[in-house]
């Protein structure tokens, strides 16, 4: 038969990160490509405990259907979570639960866009985000990434110049893949251009709780009293992306329309794994469990960056990061980003290029990224050295 696609499916390209993880996934290969955790901050006996006392306790409740806002007890928990500890949320706010923070992007997106509506993003950005709005037949504008954040100049002046912009699309903290994070004031800066430009931000946090130096900095959503920030978040990074539990915090009207949304696509979250999650909160210390991870991942970070300093050190430029999973690493200009890369791959060192985190394909970058948390000790160690060797082909 002659397969007939939609416009929409058609023009969207496989994401290069997990096409990469297919073709490195032998065992041999070295992954530094991936985002994943590390397996040993996995919870896993303490969610073995909790399942067996769900499933015996309340059976039905875990296996029937939910409704589509999510498990009551732990919608509740997260907002009071947010507020208590980082002021975030206000009376007109609700949550609701989604699989991961990759489906609120998603249900954002079919509330807010039509086809030709813009959406303001960072350059670089998510790969997953940016094929999310791709799938919607959005127009991509891309703003420089600095050290400190999105440069608000240019954002101005997009807001100014550009057709039907209707999100701003930001990750604040240790941002994927540059690892920078967005100064307080630049954070006030973005949301008043929303405000003024009646534009709604989309913040996506899934790294926040991964600050291994440095203080805390408000969420862009901890000033909205005016109700333009969908907050969305998740637990993969700090107790498992398989349970697939994240969510969103926007006001009501917004989410009664994601509810929608998500009733076309899935019904609900699962309700064993949200049950899982709740008790978790509820039961065992969370604020420890989170410390634990970030020594285990802050340590991979400085060795990782220290073994980049001795083997590409005059050949690479990179900002180490305060936190988060990523080194976003800059060539110099006698090596070629592409050519680099496939090289590495040949090496059994996977690595992702750069262009697969622009907003347009015109857009030019020599960098790539790479990831920490996944492999072991031993095998940032050894990976760097193989990317220091790689470096010298290119004199």
């Amino acid at each position: 038969m002659n397969y007939v696609f939609s416009n929409r499916i058609s023009a969207l390209k496989p994401s290069a990160i997990r096409e990469i993880l297919k073709v490195t996934s032998g065992g041999r290969c070295i992954p530094f490509a991936a985002g994943n955790p590390a397996p040993e901050v996995f919870p896993a006996d303490a969610i073995e405990a909790l399942s067996s006392a769900i499933l015996k306790e309340q059976p039905v409740t875990a296996l029937q259907y939910g409704v589509t806002e999510g498990f009551a007890p732990l919608r509740e928990r997260i907002a009071k979570d947010l507020k208590a500890r980082f002021n975030i949320g206000r009376e007109f706010d609700e949550v609701i639960i989604t699989a991961g923070a990759q489906q609120v992007v998603d249900l954002a997106s079919k509330v807010f866009l039509n086809e030709g509506d813009t959406v303001i993003c960072e350059a670089p950005s998510f790969i997953g985000s940016l094929n999310c709005f791709r799938s919607y037949n959005a127009v991509l504008k891309g703003i420089p990434v600095e050290s400190d954040g999105m440069n608000i100049e240019l954002l101005e002046e997009a807001l100014n110049t550009d057709k039907n912009v209707k999100m701003i699309y930001t990750i604040p903290n240790f941002q994927n893949p540059s690892g920078c994070t967005m100064s307080l004031e630049k954070r006030k800066a973005l949301y008043a251009l929303a405000l003024k430009h009646n534009v709604i931000i989309l913040e996506d946090n899934p790294y926040g709780e991964l600050r291994y130096k440095g203080e805390d900095i408000p969420s862009i959503k901890s000033f909205d009293d005016e109700g333009i920030v969908i907050y969305a978040g998740s637990y993969s990074k700090i107790i498992s992306p398989g349970m697939r539990v994240g969510f969103s915090l926007a006001p009501a009207e917004i989410t009664a329309k994601m509810t929608v949304g998500k009733q076309a696509s899935d019904v609900h979250s699962p309700m064993l794994c949200q049950m899982i999650l709740d008790r978790w909160l509820n039961d065992y210390d969370t604020a420890a469990h989170i410390k634990f991870i970030r020594s285990v991942y802050s340590r991979k970070m400085e060795l990782m960056c220290d073994k980049l300093d001795s083997e590409l050190g005059g050949r690479i430029s990179y900002v180490r990061p305060e936190g988060g999973l990523f080194i976003w690493c800059e060539l110099d200009s006698s090596v070629n980003m592409l050519d680099f890369c496939k090289e590495a791959a040949n090496n059994d060192v996977a690595v992702v290029p750069g262009t697969a985190f622009m907003a347009s394909e015109s857009d030019c970058t020599n960098c790539f990224r790479l990831n920490f948390s996944t492999p072991t000790d031993e095998q940032i160690v050894r990976g760097i050295e193989i990317l220091g060797n790689v470096c010298k082909k290119f004199n």
